[in-house]
Protein backbone atom coordinates (compact mmCIF):
# COMPACT_ATOMS: atom_id res chain seq x y z
CA UNK A 1 0.00 0.00 0.00
CA UNK A 2 1.75 2.76 -1.00
CA UNK A 3 1.29 6.37 -0.92
CA UNK A 4 -1.17 8.48 0.68
CA UNK A 5 -1.83 7.69 4.17
CA UNK A 6 -5.06 8.67 5.84
CA UNK A 7 -5.30 7.34 9.41
CA UNK A 8 -7.99 9.01 11.45
CA UNK A 9 -7.88 10.22 15.04
CA UNK A 10 -4.37 9.16 15.90
CA UNK A 11 -3.19 9.73 19.45
CA UNK A 12 -1.51 13.05 20.05
CA UNK A 13 1.84 11.30 20.29
CA UNK A 14 1.48 10.38 16.64
CA UNK A 15 2.11 13.97 15.67
CA UNK A 16 5.80 13.15 15.79
CA UNK A 17 5.46 10.79 12.82
CA UNK A 18 6.13 12.08 9.35
CA UNK A 19 3.00 10.42 7.92
CA UNK A 20 3.30 11.74 4.42
CA UNK A 21 0.35 11.33 2.11
CA UNK A 22 1.11 9.05 -0.80
CA UNK A 23 -0.89 7.08 -3.33
CA UNK A 24 -0.42 3.57 -4.68
CA UNK A 25 0.53 3.10 -8.29
CA UNK A 26 -0.47 0.68 -11.02
CA UNK A 27 -2.95 -2.18 -10.83
CA UNK A 28 -3.46 -1.90 -7.06
CA UNK A 29 -3.67 1.89 -6.71
CA UNK A 30 -5.99 2.76 -3.85
CA UNK A 31 -7.11 5.41 -1.40
CA UNK A 32 -6.37 4.02 2.07
CA UNK A 33 -9.30 3.13 4.29
CA UNK A 34 -9.98 5.38 7.27
CA UNK A 35 -9.35 2.85 10.03
CA UNK A 36 -9.71 -0.65 11.43
CA UNK A 37 -13.01 -2.53 11.50
CA UNK A 38 -13.69 -2.01 15.21
CA UNK A 39 -17.30 -2.90 16.05
CA UNK A 40 -18.11 -4.28 12.59
CA UNK A 41 -18.06 -7.96 13.56
CA UNK A 42 -21.86 -8.16 13.47
CA UNK A 43 -22.34 -6.79 9.95
CA UNK A 44 -24.88 -8.82 8.00
CA UNK A 45 -22.48 -9.38 5.08
CA UNK A 46 -19.53 -10.54 7.15
CA UNK A 47 -19.31 -13.99 5.49
CA UNK A 48 -19.28 -12.97 1.79
CA UNK A 49 -17.78 -9.50 2.40
CA UNK A 50 -15.47 -9.90 5.42
CA UNK A 51 -13.07 -7.01 4.75
CA UNK A 52 -13.33 -3.27 4.83
CA UNK A 53 -11.61 -2.33 1.57
CA UNK A 54 -10.98 0.90 -0.35
CA UNK A 55 -13.55 2.49 -2.62
CA UNK A 56 -13.38 1.03 -6.10
CA UNK A 57 -12.43 -2.46 -4.92
CA UNK A 58 -14.43 -5.67 -4.75
CA UNK A 59 -14.03 -8.95 -2.87
CA UNK A 60 -15.31 -12.39 -3.76
CA UNK A 61 -15.04 -15.83 -2.21
CA UNK A 62 -12.83 -18.12 -4.30
CA UNK A 63 -13.21 -21.25 -2.16
CA UNK A 64 -14.49 -22.02 1.32
CA UNK A 65 -15.28 -24.92 3.62
CA UNK A 66 -18.56 -25.20 1.75
CA UNK A 67 -16.52 -26.31 -1.29
CA UNK A 68 -13.95 -28.50 0.48
CA UNK A 69 -14.46 -29.40 4.13
CA UNK A 70 -11.65 -31.77 5.07
CA UNK A 71 -11.89 -31.50 8.84
CA UNK A 72 -14.57 -31.88 11.49
CA UNK A 73 -13.30 -28.65 13.07
CA UNK A 74 -11.79 -25.55 11.51
CA UNK A 75 -9.76 -26.09 8.35
CA UNK A 76 -7.29 -23.35 9.37
CA UNK A 77 -6.39 -22.28 5.84
CA UNK A 78 -2.98 -20.74 5.72
CA UNK A 79 -0.45 -19.30 3.32
CA UNK A 80 -1.01 -19.85 -0.38
CA UNK A 81 0.83 -19.86 -3.67
CA UNK A 82 -0.24 -19.87 -7.30
CA UNK A 83 1.12 -22.08 -10.07
CA UNK A 84 3.49 -19.54 -11.54
CA UNK A 85 4.96 -20.76 -14.81
CA UNK A 86 4.22 -22.57 -18.02
CA UNK A 87 1.12 -22.29 -20.13
CA UNK A 88 -1.21 -22.60 -17.11
CA UNK A 89 0.50 -19.94 -14.99
CA UNK A 90 -1.88 -18.49 -12.44
CA UNK A 91 -4.55 -21.15 -12.82
CA UNK A 92 -3.96 -23.24 -9.69
CA UNK A 93 -3.96 -21.98 -6.11
CA UNK A 94 -2.28 -24.18 -3.47
CA UNK A 95 -3.10 -23.91 0.25
CA UNK A 96 -1.88 -25.51 3.46
CA UNK A 97 -4.32 -26.59 6.17
CA UNK A 98 -2.82 -25.86 9.58
CA UNK A 99 -4.25 -28.44 11.95
CA UNK A 100 -2.51 -29.78 15.04
CA UNK A 101 -3.02 -33.47 15.76
CA UNK A 102 -2.20 -34.78 19.18
CA UNK A 103 -0.34 -37.98 19.93
CA UNK A 104 -1.52 -40.97 17.92
CA UNK A 105 -5.07 -41.78 18.97
CA UNK A 106 -5.82 -38.16 19.96
CA UNK A 107 -6.97 -36.29 16.87
CA UNK A 108 -7.76 -33.00 18.62
CA UNK A 109 -8.79 -30.50 15.91
CA UNK A 110 -7.10 -32.54 13.14
CA UNK A 111 -9.87 -35.13 12.84
CA UNK A 112 -10.76 -35.53 9.20
CA UNK A 113 -14.19 -36.27 7.84
CA UNK A 114 -12.77 -39.27 5.99
CA UNK A 115 -11.81 -40.87 9.31
CA UNK A 116 -8.14 -39.96 9.25
CA UNK A 117 -6.24 -37.01 10.68
CA UNK A 118 -3.22 -34.82 10.03
CA UNK A 119 -2.36 -31.86 7.83
CA UNK A 120 -3.05 -31.44 4.14
CA UNK A 121 -2.44 -29.31 1.07
CA UNK A 122 -5.36 -28.44 -1.19
CA UNK A 123 -5.52 -27.06 -4.72
CA UNK A 124 -8.12 -24.75 -6.25
CA UNK A 125 -8.61 -24.64 -10.02
CA UNK A 126 -9.32 -20.94 -10.53
CA UNK A 127 -10.66 -21.64 -14.02
CA UNK A 128 -13.25 -24.28 -13.15
CA UNK A 129 -13.73 -23.50 -9.45
CA UNK A 130 -12.97 -27.12 -8.50
CA UNK A 131 -11.31 -27.57 -5.10
CA UNK A 132 -9.66 -30.80 -4.00
CA UNK A 133 -7.07 -32.20 -1.64
CA UNK A 134 -3.63 -32.43 -3.22
CA UNK A 135 -2.03 -34.54 -0.50
CA UNK A 136 -2.41 -35.23 3.23
CA UNK A 137 -0.40 -37.14 5.83
CA UNK A 138 -1.23 -38.31 9.36
CA UNK A 139 2.18 -37.17 10.65
CA UNK A 140 1.88 -33.60 9.33
CA UNK A 141 1.52 -31.16 12.23
CA UNK A 142 0.59 -27.49 11.90
CA UNK A 143 1.33 -27.37 8.20
CA UNK A 144 1.81 -23.69 7.48
CA UNK A 145 4.26 -22.08 5.06
CA UNK A 146 4.20 -22.79 1.34
CA UNK A 147 6.24 -21.53 -1.59
CA UNK A 148 6.70 -22.36 -5.27
CA UNK A 149 10.31 -23.11 -6.25
CA UNK A 150 12.02 -22.03 -9.49
CA UNK A 151 12.38 -25.73 -10.37
CA UNK A 152 8.60 -26.21 -10.19
CA UNK A 153 8.00 -27.96 -6.89
CA UNK A 154 6.14 -26.87 -3.78
CA UNK A 155 7.81 -26.50 -0.40
CA UNK A 156 5.56 -26.73 2.67
CA UNK A 157 6.53 -26.33 6.32
CA UNK A 158 5.43 -27.59 9.72
CA UNK A 159 5.09 -25.06 12.53
CA UNK A 160 5.65 -27.67 15.24
CA UNK A 161 7.80 -26.61 18.21
CA UNK A 162 7.92 -30.18 19.55
CA UNK A 163 6.52 -32.90 17.32
CA UNK A 164 4.07 -35.41 18.70
CA UNK A 165 3.82 -37.43 15.48
CA UNK A 166 7.39 -37.81 14.17
CA UNK A 167 7.98 -38.42 10.49
CA UNK A 168 8.78 -42.17 10.27
CA UNK A 169 11.59 -41.32 7.84
CA UNK A 170 13.10 -38.69 10.18
CA UNK A 171 12.24 -39.94 13.69
CA UNK A 172 15.04 -37.99 15.41
CA UNK A 173 13.70 -34.55 14.44
CA UNK A 174 12.22 -32.90 17.54
CA UNK A 175 10.57 -30.00 15.68
CA UNK A 176 8.79 -29.46 12.39
CA UNK A 177 10.29 -30.15 8.96
CA UNK A 178 10.18 -28.81 5.40
CA UNK A 179 8.61 -31.04 2.74
CA UNK A 180 9.02 -30.89 -1.02
CA UNK A 181 6.04 -31.83 -3.19
CA UNK A 182 6.55 -32.60 -6.86
CA UNK A 183 3.47 -32.53 -9.05
CA UNK A 184 2.52 -35.16 -11.60
CA UNK A 185 3.67 -34.31 -15.15
CA UNK A 186 0.74 -32.86 -17.02
CA UNK A 187 -1.55 -32.80 -13.97
CA UNK A 188 -0.81 -30.12 -11.34
CA UNK A 189 -3.72 -31.31 -9.18
CA UNK A 190 -1.92 -34.57 -8.33
CA UNK A 191 1.13 -34.97 -6.08
CA UNK A 192 3.65 -37.33 -7.65
CA UNK A 193 6.01 -37.40 -4.66
CA UNK A 194 6.50 -35.94 -1.18
CA UNK A 195 9.94 -35.84 0.43
CA UNK A 196 11.10 -34.56 3.81
CA UNK A 197 14.02 -32.12 3.63
CA UNK A 198 15.55 -32.31 7.12
CA UNK A 199 18.74 -30.60 5.90
CA UNK A 200 16.71 -27.37 5.98
CA UNK A 201 16.42 -27.79 9.75
CA UNK A 202 14.05 -29.17 12.36
CA UNK A 203 12.30 -25.98 13.55
CA UNK A 204 8.94 -24.37 14.30
CA UNK A 205 8.73 -23.46 10.63
CA UNK A 206 6.35 -20.95 9.11
CA UNK A 207 7.59 -18.62 6.41
CA UNK A 208 9.76 -19.94 3.60
CA UNK A 209 11.32 -18.23 0.59
CA UNK A 210 13.64 -19.11 -2.29
CA UNK A 211 16.04 -16.81 -4.14
CA UNK A 212 17.15 -16.87 -7.77
CA UNK A 213 20.26 -18.91 -6.91
CA UNK A 214 18.13 -21.66 -5.34
CA UNK A 215 18.96 -20.81 -1.72
CA UNK A 216 16.08 -21.38 0.71
CA UNK A 217 15.30 -19.11 3.68
CA UNK A 218 13.39 -20.31 6.76
CA UNK A 219 12.68 -19.12 10.31
CA UNK A 220 12.07 -20.52 13.79
CA UNK A 221 8.74 -19.22 15.09
CA UNK A 222 9.61 -18.84 18.78
CA UNK A 223 10.05 -15.80 21.08
CA UNK A 224 13.80 -16.14 20.49
CA UNK A 225 13.81 -17.50 16.96
CA UNK A 226 16.58 -17.15 14.43
CA UNK A 227 16.62 -16.68 10.66
CA UNK A 228 18.24 -19.30 8.41
CA UNK A 229 19.57 -19.75 4.88
CA UNK A 230 20.06 -23.13 3.21
CA UNK A 231 22.57 -23.32 0.37
CA UNK A 232 22.11 -26.50 -1.69
CA UNK A 233 25.13 -28.40 -2.91
CA UNK A 234 23.49 -28.47 -6.34
CA UNK A 235 20.80 -26.13 -7.68
CA UNK A 236 17.32 -27.59 -7.24
CA UNK A 237 18.49 -30.48 -5.03
CA UNK A 238 17.50 -29.90 -1.38
CA UNK A 239 18.75 -33.28 -0.19
CA UNK A 240 22.31 -31.98 0.30
CA UNK A 241 23.69 -28.64 1.37
CA UNK A 242 24.61 -26.35 4.23
CA UNK A 243 22.27 -24.58 6.65
CA UNK A 244 23.38 -21.20 8.02
CA UNK A 245 21.95 -18.92 10.72
CA UNK A 246 22.01 -15.13 10.70
CA UNK A 247 24.33 -13.57 13.29
CA UNK A 248 24.51 -9.79 13.67
CA UNK A 249 27.94 -8.52 14.67
CA UNK A 250 27.99 -7.16 18.21
CA UNK A 251 25.22 -7.48 20.78
CA UNK A 252 22.45 -5.71 18.85
CA UNK A 253 19.86 -7.05 16.42
CA UNK A 254 20.61 -4.74 13.50
CA UNK A 255 23.68 -3.78 11.50
CA UNK A 256 26.32 -5.82 9.71
CA UNK A 257 25.78 -9.57 9.94
CA UNK A 258 27.08 -12.93 8.79
CA UNK A 259 25.56 -16.23 7.77
CA UNK A 260 27.18 -18.74 10.16
CA UNK A 261 27.42 -22.41 9.18
CA UNK A 262 25.62 -24.88 11.45
CA UNK A 263 26.37 -28.48 12.36
CA UNK A 264 24.87 -30.54 9.53
CA UNK A 265 23.84 -33.45 11.73
CA UNK A 266 22.42 -31.38 14.60
CA UNK A 267 20.21 -29.24 12.35
CA UNK A 268 18.26 -32.36 11.39
CA UNK A 269 17.47 -32.97 15.06
CA UNK A 270 17.17 -29.35 16.26
CA UNK A 271 18.36 -26.45 14.15
CA UNK A 272 17.42 -24.24 17.11
CA UNK A 273 20.12 -25.89 19.24
CA UNK A 274 22.59 -25.63 16.38
CA UNK A 275 21.88 -21.89 16.00
CA UNK A 276 22.21 -21.29 19.75
CA UNK A 277 25.58 -23.05 19.72
CA UNK A 278 27.03 -20.49 17.28
CA UNK A 279 25.39 -17.44 18.92
CA UNK A 280 22.88 -16.74 16.15
CA UNK A 281 20.83 -13.57 16.64
CA UNK A 282 17.37 -14.19 18.19
CA UNK A 283 14.22 -12.30 17.22
CA UNK A 284 10.73 -12.34 18.73
CA UNK A 285 8.61 -14.82 16.79
CA UNK A 286 9.78 -14.54 13.21
CA UNK A 287 6.85 -15.73 11.13
CA UNK A 288 6.64 -15.01 7.42
CA UNK A 289 9.41 -14.19 4.93
CA UNK A 290 9.18 -12.36 1.60
CA UNK A 291 11.98 -11.64 -0.84
CA UNK A 292 11.74 -8.55 -3.03
CA UNK A 293 14.78 -8.30 -5.26
CA UNK A 294 17.88 -8.49 -3.08
CA UNK A 295 16.03 -7.75 0.15
CA UNK A 296 14.59 -10.38 2.46
CA UNK A 297 11.75 -9.11 4.66
CA UNK A 298 10.79 -10.92 7.88
CA UNK A 299 7.63 -10.40 9.96
CA UNK A 300 8.55 -10.36 13.66
CA UNK A 301 5.24 -10.75 15.44
CA UNK A 302 6.23 -9.73 18.99
CA UNK A 303 9.42 -7.75 18.38
CA UNK A 304 10.02 -4.57 20.42
CA UNK A 305 12.59 -2.45 18.58
CA UNK A 306 13.39 -0.58 21.79
CA UNK A 307 13.56 -3.50 24.21
CA UNK A 308 14.98 -6.80 22.94
CA UNK A 309 13.94 -8.57 26.16
CA UNK A 310 10.24 -7.76 25.70
CA UNK A 311 8.45 -10.81 24.28
CA UNK A 312 5.10 -9.01 24.20
CA UNK A 313 6.11 -6.22 21.88
CA UNK A 314 3.88 -4.89 19.08
CA UNK A 315 5.97 -6.42 16.31
CA UNK A 316 8.09 -5.07 13.48
CA UNK A 317 9.30 -5.80 9.96
CA UNK A 318 12.97 -6.65 9.50
CA UNK A 319 14.90 -6.26 6.24
CA UNK A 320 18.06 -8.19 5.35
CA UNK A 321 20.20 -7.19 2.38
CA UNK A 322 21.15 -10.36 0.54
CA UNK A 323 24.66 -9.42 -0.47
CA UNK A 324 28.05 -10.83 0.47
CA UNK A 325 27.99 -8.93 3.77
CA UNK A 326 24.34 -8.72 4.91
CA UNK A 327 23.00 -5.58 6.55
CA UNK A 328 20.03 -6.00 8.89
CA UNK A 329 17.61 -3.19 9.78
CA UNK A 330 14.08 -2.61 10.97
CA UNK A 331 11.92 -0.96 8.30
CA UNK A 332 8.41 -0.88 9.84
CA UNK A 333 7.73 -0.38 13.54
CA UNK A 334 5.05 1.32 15.64
CA UNK A 335 6.22 4.67 16.92
CA UNK A 336 8.50 5.08 13.91
CA UNK A 337 6.60 5.09 10.64
CA UNK A 338 3.23 3.71 11.71
CA UNK A 339 1.12 4.33 14.84
CA UNK A 340 0.73 2.01 17.79
CA UNK A 341 -2.59 0.20 17.90
CA UNK A 342 -4.98 0.39 20.82
CA UNK A 343 -7.81 -2.12 20.64
CA UNK A 344 -11.16 -1.66 22.37
CA UNK A 345 -11.39 -4.01 25.33
CA UNK A 346 -7.61 -4.14 25.65
CA UNK A 347 -6.75 -0.49 25.63
CA UNK A 348 -9.06 2.46 25.39
CA UNK A 349 -10.04 4.02 23.10
CA UNK A 350 -9.69 2.02 19.89
CA UNK A 351 -7.00 3.57 17.72
CA UNK A 352 -5.99 2.23 14.33
CA UNK A 353 -2.38 1.17 14.29
CA UNK A 354 0.11 -1.61 13.65
CA UNK A 355 0.36 -4.74 15.80
CA UNK A 356 1.47 -8.38 15.42
CA UNK A 357 2.54 -8.52 11.76
CA UNK A 358 2.34 -12.06 10.43
CA UNK A 359 1.96 -12.80 6.71
CA UNK A 360 3.84 -10.98 3.94
CA UNK A 361 3.46 -10.68 0.17
CA UNK A 362 5.24 -8.88 -2.61
CA UNK A 363 3.00 -6.36 -4.32
CA UNK A 364 2.98 -5.88 -8.09
CA UNK A 365 4.86 -2.57 -7.82
CA UNK A 366 7.65 -3.66 -5.45
CA UNK A 367 5.71 -2.89 -2.28
CA UNK A 368 5.51 -5.16 0.75
CA UNK A 369 2.00 -6.18 1.86
CA UNK A 370 1.64 -7.07 5.55
CA UNK A 371 -1.23 -8.88 7.30
CA UNK A 372 -1.66 -8.74 11.08
CA UNK A 373 -2.46 -11.62 13.42
CA UNK A 374 -4.84 -9.96 15.86
CA UNK A 375 -8.48 -9.01 16.31
CA UNK A 376 -9.72 -6.88 13.39
CA UNK A 377 -6.70 -8.01 11.42
CA UNK A 378 -5.40 -5.22 9.18
CA UNK A 379 -3.55 -5.39 5.87
CA UNK A 380 -0.87 -2.71 5.51
CA UNK A 381 1.43 -1.80 2.64
CA UNK A 382 5.03 -0.63 3.00
CA UNK A 383 6.70 1.19 0.13
CA UNK A 384 10.51 0.79 0.31
CA UNK A 385 10.90 3.60 -2.25
CA UNK A 386 9.14 6.24 -0.16
CA UNK A 387 10.93 9.10 1.56
CA UNK A 388 12.34 9.24 5.08
CA UNK A 389 11.25 12.79 5.78
CA UNK A 390 12.58 13.06 9.33
CA UNK A 391 15.79 11.11 8.76
CA UNK A 392 15.14 8.52 11.47
CA UNK A 393 16.01 5.59 9.19
CA UNK A 394 12.40 4.56 8.60
CA UNK A 395 10.68 5.33 5.30
CA UNK A 396 7.29 6.95 5.66
CA UNK A 397 5.23 5.02 3.12
CA UNK A 398 3.12 2.71 5.30
CA UNK A 399 -0.61 2.78 4.50
CA UNK A 400 -3.76 0.83 5.40
CA UNK A 401 -5.41 -1.20 2.64
CA UNK A 402 -7.96 -3.40 4.42
CA UNK A 403 -9.29 -4.52 7.80
CA UNK A 404 -11.08 -7.75 8.71
CA UNK A 405 -14.58 -7.34 10.15
CA UNK A 406 -14.54 -10.99 11.24
CA UNK A 407 -13.07 -10.29 14.71
CA UNK A 408 -12.52 -13.96 15.59
CA UNK A 409 -10.91 -14.69 12.24
CA UNK A 410 -7.29 -14.26 11.18
CA UNK A 411 -5.95 -13.01 7.89
CA UNK A 412 -3.50 -15.72 6.86
CA UNK A 413 -1.85 -16.07 3.53
CA UNK A 414 -1.77 -13.00 1.30
CA UNK A 415 -0.49 -13.46 -2.21
CA UNK A 416 -0.30 -11.89 -5.66
CA UNK A 417 -0.15 -14.29 -8.61
CA UNK A 418 0.51 -13.38 -12.23
CA UNK A 419 -2.47 -10.99 -12.22
CA UNK A 420 -1.09 -7.82 -10.59
CA UNK A 421 -4.58 -6.53 -9.90
CA UNK A 422 -5.75 -9.37 -7.64
CA UNK A 423 -4.76 -10.04 -4.03
CA UNK A 424 -5.56 -13.52 -2.75
CA UNK A 425 -6.16 -13.76 0.99
CA UNK A 426 -7.21 -16.51 3.40
CA UNK A 427 -9.30 -16.29 6.57
CA UNK A 428 -8.82 -18.99 9.18
CA UNK A 429 -10.75 -19.81 12.39
CA UNK A 430 -13.52 -17.51 11.15
CA UNK A 431 -16.24 -16.46 13.57
CA UNK A 432 -18.73 -17.47 10.86
CA UNK A 433 -17.51 -21.08 11.02
CA UNK A 434 -16.59 -20.87 7.34
CA UNK A 435 -12.87 -20.52 6.65
CA UNK A 436 -12.27 -19.26 3.13
CA UNK A 437 -10.03 -17.89 0.41
CA UNK A 438 -10.95 -14.57 -1.18
CA UNK A 439 -9.80 -12.47 -4.11
CA UNK A 440 -9.72 -8.69 -3.68
CA UNK A 441 -9.38 -6.71 -6.90
CA UNK A 442 -10.05 -3.38 -8.56
CA UNK A 443 -13.58 -2.76 -9.78
CA UNK A 444 -13.05 -1.44 -13.26
CA UNK A 445 -15.62 0.74 -15.10
CA UNK A 446 -18.61 -1.33 -16.16
CA UNK A 447 -18.21 -3.91 -13.38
Amino acid sequence: MKHPIVILALAAACSVYALVAHGAEGAMAFQPIAGSAYGREHDADIDPQPFLIPEGYQQRVVSSERDLDLYAGSDMLDMNTVNESGRQAGRYLYRTHEVRPGAVGNDRNARRRDGGSGGAVSVVDLQTGTTRELVGRPDWEALDGIVWTPWQSLLVTEEAHTVVRPDPAVPSAISGLVYEIRLAPGNPTVAASVDARPQLGALAHEGIEVDAAGNVYVIDETPSGSIYRFVPQRYGDLSRGQLYALKVRGKVRTGRADWVALDRSLVQVSAREAATAVGATPYCRPEDIERIGQTLYVALTCEDVDDAANTRGPGAILAIDLDASPVVRYVVAPGRNVPFEAQPGLFSPGVTGFRNPDNLAQGPDGTLWIAEDNAWSDIWVYDPRSKDANGDGYRDGVTLFASLKDKAGETSGIYFGPDPGTLFVNIQHSGTGNDKTLAISRRWPGQ
